[in-house]
């Protein structure tokens, strides 16, 4: 991968997996060497401050408004995106990254109570990450290290 540089790309906090993946993920890419960037609106921010005050596995956060500007005036590119996505909103929000970052290796990790119908909205050139997950993440992390093991 040319650009070391990974953005995760956080929705709505309100659904309970959507944060322990975050760390999880942070974490792994962390090891894995690349930098890892984490966007979104200031209460998901708040909550990954609060779940990991050390750091330990969160890299730099950066409210999603401002990653946008900072894509679109050219100050960071990513090498690869994680976008997290529970609702329409999230699936909007990802589509809009992707076409910013036309280059990156792009996922969206979607879960919730209708994720498999929530997959089948995504229209754009993204690697679909998808289970009904809201408050067990374990089959999502399965697939998320299964993408690991190639994607990084």
């Amino acid at each position: 991968m040319s650009n070391p540089d990974a953005l995760l790309l956080m929705g709505c906090p309100e659904v309970p997996v959507q944060m322990s993946l975050v760390l999880y993920l942070s974490g792994a890419l962390r090891d894995k060497g690349l930098k890892v960037f984490i966007a979104g609106n200031p209460a998901a921010l708040n909550l990954a401050r609060v779940a990991d005050r050390k750091r330990c596995y969160l890299g730099r956060l950066i409210e999603l408004e401002r990653t946008i500007a900072d894509i679109v005036e050219g100050r960071r590119s990513f090498g690869i995106c994680f976008a997290f996505a529970h609702n329409d909103a999230g699936i909007t929000y990802a589509a809009t990254v992707r076409a910013l970052l036309p280059e990156a290796r792009f996922f969206v990790i979607i879960f919730g109570r209708n994720a498999e119908e929530l997959a089948g909205t995504v229209d754009f050139d993204a690697e679909k990450i998808a289970e009904r997950a809201v408050h067990n993440p374990l089959g999502l992390k399965k697939k998320i290290d299964e993408v690991l093991t190639w994607a990084v």
